[in-house]
């Protein structure tokens, strides 16, 4: 996964460049119940999910649009039968194979026959350190000796593994716990994600909240950690954004890296766009992704920095940060033009406090469970 990324176009009205990588949601079938789970809350039934043969079609317009790896995520990829044949074929076309997995449905044979079809990377999911809150949050017996299970089973075959560690409320105080979990599974990455609040996350915002102390804490422990892991595992740190005074650049920026297909096919510029009202999006039976990629109402509405209010407009940084999450600027904005409102120079960025400080303080507040 360390490959260049290739150079971006800023402005809405230039060619944009190439993605750097499509992000094919397989379906929306997952054993799984986490609580923050980023898939919409109206889920995409079995019977509406792409074929074998049309999302082999889809694998040869993301080679075409240049793309260079894919992500089979979900939901669980697992569930679907075709994975194998769908990673020979992203092999055989030249493209990165990542599989995105929960891992609860792997198995050393399927590891195997995903790795001779192509496979490089898998990423797996934690929920924790331990099994009883890791059990707890993903709603499944069992679940968190069987990630180990098959993380180890993926070093021993020699495939690259990233670990990724959802922090929140619950498990924030393990940091350190899992961190070093992830050297002992032999892991080359670990993502230490802080719950961004969308989807199921949002709406179980108060029951995942961490506290400012309990932040305060995380981050020392993350900082102090940062050396002596150096050249051991690359590590990935995301803040959460309620306690950031600047946005961060979400999936890059609007369509400028990454392209995502939902399970029925449509095409969108980051995985929770569906969120937004009024907007427009395409099939992969409407367009081929080069078409859509290039002038798709949906990938140009918010791609560069034309669209951008103030004071995005006259920030230095709206070139690297790229007006920040249209998803986050909507749940808290109410609009999706809107500055995002995690960033200071928001007019709402005073209410995102008032919010985090209230979920962090519903101390006793129980998720609902995604699927339940």
């Amino acid at each position: 996964m360390n490959c260049a990324l290739p150079a971006f176009a800023a402005a809405s009205n230039a060619e944009p460049a190439p993605p750097f990588a499509v992000l094919m949601e397989l379906t929306h079938r997952c054993p799984l119940r986490c609580p923050y789970c980023s898939n919409p809350v109206a889920l995409d039934p079995a019977s509406a999910e792409l074929d074998t043969a049309t999302w082999k079609r889809v694998l040869d317009e993301a080679a075409d649009v240049g793309a260079l790896q894919v992500h089979f995520s979900g939901g669980e990829p697992c569930v679907r039968k075709d994975l194998e044949e769908l990673v020979a074929h992203a092999t055989e076309i030249g493209l990165y194979s990542n599989l995105i997995t929960s891992a609860v449905l792997l198995d050393q044979p399927r590891l195997e026959r995903l790795q001779r079809a192509g496979l490089q990377h898998v990423q797996i999911s934690l929920q924790d350190a331990e099994a009883a809150g890791a059990d707890r949050v993903g709603g499944f017996k069992g679940g968190h000796a069987k990630k180990l299970e098959v993380a180890r089973a993926v070093v021993r075959q020699g495939l690259a593994l990233t670990i990724n560690a959802v922090l929140h409320r619950h498990n924030i105080d393990r940091v350190n716990d899992v961190i070093d979990l992830a050297m002992d599974l032999g892991a080359g990455r670990i993502e230490i994600a802080n719950v961004q609040y969308y989807g199921w996350a949002l709406a179980n915002r108060a029951a995942l909240m961490p506290s400012r102390d309990q932040l305060l804490a995380m981050d020392a422990a993350v900082r102090a950690r940062l050396p002596e892991l150096a050249g051991r595992i690359v590590v990935d740190y995301v803040v959460p954004d309620y306690y950031a005074r600047r946005p961060k650049s979400c999936m890059g920026g609007w369509a400028r890296r990454f392209m995502n297909v939902n399970p029925r096919g449509r095409v969108l510029p980051c995985h929770a766009a569906e969120t937004i009202p009024g907007m427009e999006f395409e099939t992969v039976h409407d367009r081929s992704l080069s078409e859509i990629w290039r002038d798709g109402p949906a990938f140009t509405r918010y791609r560069g920095t034309d669209w951008m209010p103030e004071p995005c407009q006259s920030c230095d940084h709206k070139e690297e940060d790229w007006g920040g999450c249209r998803c986050q600027a909507l749940a808290l904005a109410g609009s999706a033009d809107a500055t995002d409102p995690v960033c200071e120079l928001s007019p709402a960025h005073a209410d995102v406090a008032v919010l985090r400080d209230r979920d962090a303080a519903a101390l006793g507040t129980e998720w609902t469970y995604r699927g339940a």
